[in-house]
């Protein structure tokens, strides 16, 4: 049964009251006929990007909708997830008085988000197997709790969060709940775009960076009720997607199978590496991993990190981390990288 949510109940009271900007390339959207553009103040010679990007990434839109079988007006586009995180932030937090709450350990910008915003984070720690204390969460959260981040597969633990957890947190937290799906496509577990009908307060995000292997060109997604994203796009900047970014992510996107391959590959990879860190006496665990990474606890991290760094093996110490004493979190890298790493890991078990 869906549950009832009021949106508005959440908007910042100046927002509501917002119209998004409305540029050029909105106020005239081109039906394919070849036009004479005098209206953006361009530059008129051509050299593919003199001008303006789709301020609302209409072809890029109707891809992903088909793919996720989602309305175009379902979805937002930002300059990477974290400019996605942030429109959340100023869309519906008001500084000073409103709170968030975040489940370290997690993803580092939920934090640095809410203190560039002036939002109260409110931490609550994952229990020891790594899934959210939901007695806990609901104890902390109030009237003025606007946001809840889950992040899954979680970052930097690997794991994804119980459907169980989640399901029942989407039912009893008065606000929005953003999961963060940027290691999604690696998992055995599905999206929770299909909820969205289901659950008007769920908020995806979800990004090129990862198994696309477009993390240079800064491309993040926002999927939710259409409802959340005209809220959103009355406060985004009206480029904030350029024109190359589109393009190469547009490219992309229609060559699904290559990116299914890659991934069938780092998993393959992932397993391989598994099995080599399992059979090093240093390494105490390996954690279950959903994503492109595996994080493990050692003897001491700091010391293996160094040792890999002067091999010239650069991977994450995230021993400073909440629950994550003496471990390092290894990317998934190339056969031909994860050779390399493998070597070097025998190296120092036989030390």
């Amino acid at each position: 049964m869906k549950i009832e949510f009021n949106i508005n109940n959440l908007v910042r009271e100046n927002v509501k009251g917002l119209s998004p900007y409305s540029s050029a390339r909105d106020e005239y959207v081109s039906d394919g006929s070849q036009m004479v553009f005098l209206d953006a103040n361009e530059n008129p010679y051509e050299n593919g990007v003199n001008r303006y990007p789709d301020p609302q990434q209409r072809g890029l839109k109707a891809v992903l909708a088909s793919q996720k079988g989602v309305e175009v007006s379902q979805i937002l586009l930002g300059n990477g997830s974290d400019e996605v995180l942030d429109l959340l932030f100023r869309a519906f937090c008001e500084p000073k008085e409103d709170n968030i709450i975040s489940l370290p350990p997690t993803y580092g910008m939920y934090k640095v988000l809410s203190n560039i915003n002036n939002i109260e984070n409110r931490e609550v720690l994952l229990t020891d197997e790594f899934q959210p204390n939901v007695a806990e969460i609901l104890k902390a959260k109030d009237q003025r709790s606007k946001l809840l981040f889950v992040c899954s597969p979680n970052n930097p633990t690997g794991n994804g969060i119980s459907s169980a957890h989640i399901h029942e947190l989407l039912t009893k937290f008065n606000g929005l709940v953003v999961i963060d799906e940027a290691y999604i496509d690696f998992s055995k577990d599905a999206s929770w775009i299909g909820e969205l009908s289901q659950y008007p307060n769920l908020v995806v995000t979800q990004t090129l960076s990862k198994a696309y292997g477009l993390a240079g060109i800064r491309l993040g997604i926002c999927y939710a009720s259409s409802e959340i994203i005209a809220v959103l796009n009355k406060i985004k900047p009206p480029y904030n997607v350029n024109e190359l970014t589109q393009q190469r992510a547009l490219k992309r996107l229609q060559d699904i199978d290559k990116v299914q391959e890659e991934v069938t590959n780092i998993l393959k990879e992932r397993s391989a590496l598994e099995a080599v860190l399992s059979d090093m006496s240093f390494v105490d665990t390996i954690y279950p991993t959903d994503a492109n990474f595996i994080l493990a606890k050692v003897d001491d991290a700091t010391k293996r990190y160094n040792q890999l760094l002067e091999a010239g093996i650069v991977i994450r110490n995230r021993t400073t981390q909440p629950l994550c004493l003496n471990t390092l979190r290894f990317t998934v890298g190339t056969a031909a990288e994860n050779k390399k790493l493998i070597e070097q890991l025998k190296e120092l078990d036989n030390q």
